[in-house]
């Protein structure tokens, strides 16, 4: 009865979680990332999705000064903090929303575990940002290593959950329309 029920909100759900998510990344992309762009001239870590190594955060580090350490602490963390979780709900609930008439439900399955190890990998990252604005100036490489891995696995994460949400909606849309009452 409960699965029946949520079922009946996954749209809801996907709506409501999209645009939350989309505001937060807005303001994430047009304010306070492009704040920290600007007054480092270098690219944050949130957006090097290829990773990076302890010179290149040495430098983003020393570029940001004493008030871009601040500003990333005090607003981008908060931010990014929201992002992840609502990411996460938003493609976890387009893949069971479009999955659900799905016979074989590993693709949904899959598609969930990748969106919500997305998240995973963002709070890891966002922990070891955090580490490192604090050990500013002596932040050891192997931190820098362990939080740039985080990076890149939420890069790949993410880019996978919203591979499999596509085509777990191609599917839907390709069903027949018999099937589509269910």
């Amino acid at each position: 009865m409960m699965h029946i029920t949520l079922s009946k909100h996954y749209g809801k759900i996907v709506i409501g979680a999209t645009l939350l998510a989309t505001s937060v990344y807005v303001a994430m992309v047009s304010v306070t990332l492009a704040h920290l762009e600007f007054v480092s001239g270098q690219v944050p870590f949130d957006m090097r999705p290829f990773g990076y190594g302890p010179s290149d955060a040495a430098t983003l580090l020393d570029a940001l000064g004493a008030d871009g350490r601040e500003y990333y602490l005090r607003r981008q963390i908060p931010l990014d903090t929201l992002y992840p979780a609502l990411l996460a709900l938003t493609l976890s609930s387009a893949i069971c929303w479009f999955g659900r008439r799905m016979p074989n439900r590993r693709l949904v399955h899959l598609g969930v575990a990748l969106a919500v190890g997305s998240a995973l990998f963002d709070y890891i990252e966002n922990l070891g940002i955090v580490a490192m604005i604090y050990g500013w100036p002596d932040v050891p490489g192997s931190l820098v290593y362990a939080v740039s891995t985080a990076t890149i696995a939420k890069s790949v994460t993410t880019t996978l959950a919203v591979m499999l949400a596509l085509a777990t909606g191609v599917i839907w849309a390709r069903l027949p329309k018999a099937d589509a009452a269910t």
